[in-house]
């Protein structure tokens, strides 16, 4: 039987899950039972449980081509009848839609469906020291409209959360506007000019979701409170992703900046391991072992940035000496992207022998500036610590300027599609 449960790590006005309006949580996160969302109604109709998921996550993997009800039944190992009547909620709710014909082995051709992308979105934040980025994305990740403005994270909580709020509000209008100029460029009606036009499948934006926010840590993505975010002490013990729920009126998400890039990262596979390594404003790292984002028993893992690797070295913002962030920010604004990559290349290498590591994947603005002195740098490090076989292969992420943002936007869509809240990864 199905059943929907709600996520441990998404705070509503009212309720953790995210849900339609007057329908129940979105499926196939953990926790407790879920009953229906009671503050204000978020886009997505209703999702009943866990099945339900499994069958929107095959077909967004299916993408344009579609899948049949015939192969989703294979695949999720439900009766041909469950499938039929799910796809037919999915179909009914906008969720899904028919995407042709295929040929058949056997007896009439089957119908394929395909996931409707615009049914849904999510907003993702970045808030960087200094740089908040907000996207919207549909159900697909697809990023429909991006802002990005100044910010000063040590302003005090209050005036961050309200320049959080006009930035949410900002994304949200250009993506209706720009839905209004895709509608009005629709090709005009057969009959003729003056002949009113039906509203193209992807009009109307709507409320999204939630809103997942992605920061420097520490912090604790179980209760959305901030710690001592290294070099701003004041904003230790701050409830900030009840404040930004309650502030928005829609369900939020909270997780450090570095596994939101991860959560955007797809695994090779279920076992696959790799680190996602950050260097913007400041180094850290998200931490992917064994297909699962690695947040740590006290959600704190990835601060590899603080290591400490020249014991006399210049002191750091978190109150060390000699931690691989402040040596590597340091050479990079002496002008030697060179030397931030050889220290750089040491710290993954002690990921490496540590954890297992199979890859390293950079990324962050410092990175992306110097993007062939870190690769080669951190790759020559890696190689010449090589204890056994190969290296590992260094790569940068390539996820754009954009990818921590569209990654919290994920931590929001993961539960739909039965991921836990972006614990387990892939598509």
């Amino acid at each position: 039987m199905e059943s929907a449960e709600r996520s441990d790590g998404v705070a509503g006005k009212d309720s953790a899950a995210i849900g339609g309006k007057g329908g129940t949580a979105a499926a196939g996160t953990s926790g407790a039972a879920a009953g229906e969302w009671a503050g204000p109604g978020a886009n997505l109709p209703v999702l009943r449980g866990h099945n339900a998921a499994l069958v929107l996550d095959l077909l967004r993997a299916a993408g344009a081509a579609g899948i049949s009800r015939l192969e989703l039944a294979e695949r999720t190992g439900l009766t041909p009848q469950a499938v039929s009547k799910i796809t037919a909620r999915l179909r009914a709710d906008g969720l899904a839609a028919e995407a042709g014909r295929r040929a058949s082995t056997g007896g009439k051709p089957r119908t394929v469906l395909r996931l409707v992308p615009s049914a849904a979105h999510a907003v993702g934040l970045h808030l960087d020291r200094d740089e908040l980025t907000a996207v919207l994305v549909d159900l697909a990740g697809t990023r429909v409209a991006v802002r990005t403005s100044p910010l000063d994270l040590g302003a005090g909580a209050e005036r961050v959360v309200a320049e959080v709020a006009a930035q949410v509000a900002a994304v949200r209008a250009d993506a209706v506007r720009a839905d209004a100029v895709r509608a009005d460029a629709a090709p005009a009606d057969a009959a003729g000019a003056g002949v009113a036009r039906p509203a193209p499948a992807s009009s109307g934006v709507g409320e999204p979701l939630g809103v997942g926010v992605a920061m420097p840590g520490p912090l604790d993505h179980t209760t959305g409170v901030t710690r001592r975010i290294t070099g701003f002490p004041q904003w230790a013990g701050f409830p900030l992703r009840a404040t930004l729920a309650d502030r928005l009126g829609l369900p939020v998400v909270l997780d450090k900046d570095t596994n939101a890039a991860a959560l955007g990262l797809a695994p090779r596979g279920p076992g696959d391991s790799f680190a996602y390594l950050h260097l913007g404003t400041g180094l850290g790292a998200g931490l992917v072992l064994d297909g699962v984002l690695h947040r740590g028993d006290h959600t704190g893992a990835g601060e590899f940035g603080h290591q400490v690797v020249q014991l006399d070295g210049p002191l750091c913002h978190c109150g060390n000496h000699g931690c691989i962030e402040a040596l590597c920010l340091a050479a990079v604004a002496r002008g030697e992207p060179a030397e931030a990559a050889r220290v750089l290349g040491h710290g993954a290498a002690n990921l490496v022998e540590l954890l297992g590591i199979h890859r390293v994947l950079l990324g962050g603005r410092t990175v992306d500036a110097h993007q062939e002195d870190f690769v080669r740098g951190v790759a020559a490090v890696l190689a010449a610590r090589a204890r056994d076989g190969a290296p590992v292969p260094v790569a940068a992420a390539g996820g754009g300027p954009h990818q921590v943002a569209e990654g919290a936007a994920q931590l929001v869509l993961a539960p739909v599609f039965g991921r836990s809240n972006g614990t387990r990864l892939g598509r």
